[in-house]
């Protein structure tokens, strides 16, 4: 699978005029089915509460940064956590460069790793109140697992840029700060780019920009 042109070092494609920066904010619709029910679980895992990911959360990012997004930037902190069974957020976008942290928040041993070629690791088991950190340098996605509970996963999306929002309630997003231009813009949800759109970005306004993901 080819992923999108914002994970290579992109060109410069917008063409920048001179004015205060604008944003770009809409809402994604996800019309995705609804994933299998999880199978009936056992007397001993009845005992304890599951978390259920968010699968709707999207990612939303220019494809082509503006100039000077490569400036030299100070080194991010985010956070991956694991509670009921679940990691949260099931979709984390990242610049490169950023460290993320995957704290241990429920009442036993967790064993974070991922297979993918942009970042490959295994954290080994660490139990409640303990956290294990990775710091990501290459830009494209990352598949999260827990090595104890296969029905843990997330993705991390690292991107070259700091163009782009996930989605919130309602599925709801705003990328700020963007300088003045044209620029094609990405939904990424669950997985795959599920669409582009192109949008101008007047001086000091915000573009509205919506999205529909279907099967």
């Amino acid at each position: 699978m080819l992923w999108p042109l914002a994970f290579a070092l992109p060109l410069v494609t917008a063409v920048l005029q001179e004015g205060a920066p604008g944003a770009i904010a809409g809402r994604v619709e996800v019309r995705l089915p609804a994933s299998p029910p999880r199978s009936r679980p056992a007397v001993r895992e009845m005992e304890r509460r599951r978390g259920a990911p968010d699968r709707r959360q999207s990612v939303v990012y220019l494809a082509s940064a503006p100039q000077g997004a490569f400036e030299e930037r100070p080194r991010a902190q985010a956070v991956l956590d694991q509670r009921q069974e679940t990691f949260v957020p099931y979709v984390l976008p990242i610049t490169v460069g950023t460290t993320v942290s995957f704290p241990n928040s429920d009442p036993f041993y967790h064993n974070v790793f991922s297979l993918s070629k942009t970042a490959r690791f295994d954290l080994g088991r660490y139990p409640m109140g303990r956290s294990k950190s990775v710091r990501f340098d290459r830009p494209g996605i990352v598949r999260v697992f827990c090595e104890i509970h296969s029905h843990m996963s997330a993705f991390i999306v690292v991107l070259s840029h700091p163009y782009f929002a996930a989605t919130g309630a309602g599925g709801r997003y705003r990328i700020e700060s963007v300088p003045p231009g044209e620029y094609d813009v990405v939904v990424w949800t669950d997985g795959e780019e599920r669409g582009t759109k192109r949008v101008r970005v007047a001086p000091g306004a915000t573009a509205a920009l919506d999205f529909v993901v279907e099967p």
